[in-house]
């Protein structure tokens, strides 16, 4: 039915995303936000705004009553779920259509069946489609699931039938780790879906993931839009995503699109769908999930076929045939996305919180940044830390990826810390570059890079610490001849410098541990140090804000603190038995009492934010003295959560 105002039941980049499209054909568009979210883009983006609960998901961007009751105030007879939160909830489409609101997605009844790994594979090899062997059957009592196995071989993957991301996914490679792998599944599963329903896969071993666009309209039409290549991975998580696929030929293109629209077609399908696949060495390809909405990744498609798949969804979603026919699609050059995310790889990947000090995406020929961000803002320990989706379009693959590694070099994100160090030499990497990549290549080729790992700060980037934070105090002196020597106490990470630095005009030169380097220089703004070292001219961007100093530099993100004038109690923190939280969130467990004997490295505690557990361990051996922190609060990052006795 026909609609004319477009509420995005979501937040941030996609909720911008989507009303830009929206905006364009002429519908109004209404935004929901939670309290976390009151100044959020998202908010600002939108021509009207509805406060739909407090920060918690459940409690506002889950609530189907609090999203139907802002529709019915604001008169939007539409709802975009984009993806995540309601975007494949069955109870909400049915909601929608209940109160008469268009659901721009596909019916509820294809939603719920490809929401079921188990139910879905069933109406696959029913339709023809290539499936995994292995067993999707009812019978889900634990020896008997193992008996399957045993009949499949190993090695082979255990899934949750409702799960997604990882959760409750073993591979197995051996009988004897068998009962243990299939018990623990079944308690992530329950845990995180509600549903402790298993299936069982043989392993394809280092596949690449393909998945196809699919699009349905309600008067029978059905296209793929070519493919996307997702095999570079981390825990079973996208890192990188392009299209095409590098491997692809006409003929597995043709033959991978028609058994995407033959899933499609099984269901009834209505709109924007993604069919996965896996796809082995030898070109068998085989299918893994369907997924019922619009993809994070959906830009790579768009710009290699010209089209806005959120204006497609508009269209169908209003009654309209799909604009275009098979016959008449092209894809035209590549395209790849990376997604930049606050999270600290050094730290595996721990979600990062707290204040986005500048945020500057990159601005290029070629390059499209999708976010949901302002210049400055907060990282919620509420919600999934993505700040942006990095994308880039070629003439060829090494147009592309050449253009997006530098698109997320240039792009400033100070603060908190963030992935962006990990992704450009990722996308640099020469057997990515190469494309000669798999869903295994990260766990087995990558994880040595030195974004991975801690790294002593580079003397450059002291003398531009120390330039930085000897500026205020010394600006009178540099052209008054007179040289400075001053002392200068640094810590980064649990690393605490000592540091002689002496200013002598522009020139800032910095001794340490017998090590010395001498920058000179030349401009400064409020944003950006102009310098030259060894002769060659350069340029950072950095923040100062109290005692610290946030550079963007050679080593990724890096905030510099100056301790130097901190008393000596407050400046040795490390090792001193107060246990802090590494980020804002929520204790979810408390696994010691007062007065137990504890180890250092043993885990005392766990805080959760952004769906990531963190188990918090004690950096001292002694005896747990007072617990400040109880389950189920919410505490932020770098405060006392309790005290070990040393």
């Amino acid at each position: 039915m026909a609609f004319s105002k477009v509420l995005v039941a979501n937040r941030g980049e996609i909720a911008v995303r989507v009303m830009q499209t929206a905006k364009a054909m002429g519908y109004r568009t209404v935004a929901v936000y939670s309290d976390a979210d009151q100044h959020a883009r998202h908010v600002q983006a939108a021509d009207e705004a509805v406060h739909i609960g407090p920060s918690k998901v459940s409690d506002s961007y889950l609530s189907i009553p609090n999203i139907i009751e802002a529709c019915k105030k604001t008169g939007a007879d539409a709802v975009h779920p984009g993806y995540g939160f309601l975007s494949e909830n069955t109870d909400f489409a049915a909601a929608c259509e209940a109160n008469g609101i268009t659901f721009i997605g596909p019916p509820s009844g294809a939603i719920e069946l490809m929401g079921s790994k188990r139910l879905s594979k069933i109406a696959m090899i029913q339709a023809g489609v290539p499936c995994v062997p292995g067993y999707e059957g009812d019978q889900q009592d634990i020896e008997f699931l193992a008996e399957q196995a045993r009949n499949v071989g190993f090695p082979l993957m255990v899934k949750a039938s409702a799960g997604g991301g990882g959760r409750g996914m073993r591979l197995v490679h051996q009988e004897s780790d068998l009962l243990e792998a299939l018990n623990t599944a079944r308690s992530e599963a329950e845990n995180a879906f509600g549903s402790g329903e298993l299936i069982i896969e043989k392993a394809v071993i280092a596949p690449r993931h393909v998945e196809i666009q699919v699009f349905g309209d309600t008067h029978g039409n059905y296209v793929y839009l070519f493919e996307r290549d997702c095999s570079i991975q981390r825990r079973h998580q996208k890192v990188v995503e392009e299209a095409p696929c590098p491997v692809m030929t006409p003929d597995l293109r043709q033959r991978m699109g028609e058994a995407a629209v033959a899933a499609a077609r099984s269901c009834d399908y209505v709109g924007a769908g993604t069919v996965e696949f896996l796809l082995d060495a030898s070109g068998e390809f085989y299918f893994l999930e369907m997924n019922t909405r619009l993809q994070v990744e959906h830009p790579v498609t768009e710009l290699i076929t010209g089209l806005d798949l959120v204006e497609w969804q508009l269209r169908v979603a209003n009654g309209e045939t799909l604009p275009l026919q098979q016959s008449e699609l092209t894809l035209k050059g590549h395209a790849i996305e990376v997604r930049l995310y606050a999270e600290d790889p050094r730290l595996d990947f721990l979600p990062q919180t707290g204040k986005i000090l500048r945020w500057k995406p990159a601005e290029s020929a070629n390059v499209r940044i999708d976010h949901g961000m302002l210049s400055q803002g907060e990282i919620s320990p509420f919600y999934d830390p993505m700040v942006a989706k990095v994308i880039a379009y070629g003439e060829n693959r090494n147009d592309a990826i050449r253009t997006l590694a530098r698109a997320v070099e240039q792009s400033i994100l100070l603060g908190v810390n963030s992935n962006k160090e990990f992704l450009v030499n990722l996308l640099r990497h020469p057997v990515v570059v190469k494309g000669d990549t798999n869903t295994a290549f990260i766990q087995e080729h990558f994880q040595q890079d030195v974004s991975l790992n801690k790294q002593n700060l580079q003397l450059e980037t002291l003398a531009l610490t120390a330039a930085l934070f000897t500026n205020a105090s010394t600006q009178s002196s540099w052209n008054t001849g007179i040289a400075l020597t001053l002392p200068l106490k640094l810590r980064y990470d649990d690393q605490k410098l000592e540091l002689i630095v002496k200013r002598d005009g522009n020139d800032v030169s910095v001794e340490t541990c017998g090590e010395s380097a001498t920058i000179q220089l030349v401009e400064q703004n409020d944003e950006q140090l102009i310098y030259v070292i060894n002769g060659v001219r350069r340029k950072v961007d950095y923040v100062v804000e109290g005692n610290f100093v946030y550079l963007d530099s050679a080593n990724g993100n890096v905030a510099v603190e100056n301790i130097t004038y901190l008393p000596p109690e407050t400046a040795d923190v490390a090792g001193d038995g107060k246990i802090r939280a590494p980020m804002d969130g929520a204790i979810i467990n408390v696994v010691v009492n007062p007065g137990d004997t504890v180890s250092k490295g043993q885990t005392l505690l766990i805080l959760e934010a952004m769906k990531i557990q963190q188990q918090i361990k004690s950096d001292v051996d002694g005896v747990v003295g007072e617990i400040v922190g109880q389950v189920g609060q919410q505490v932020k990052k770098r405060q006392i959560l309790l005290n070990v006795e040393i």
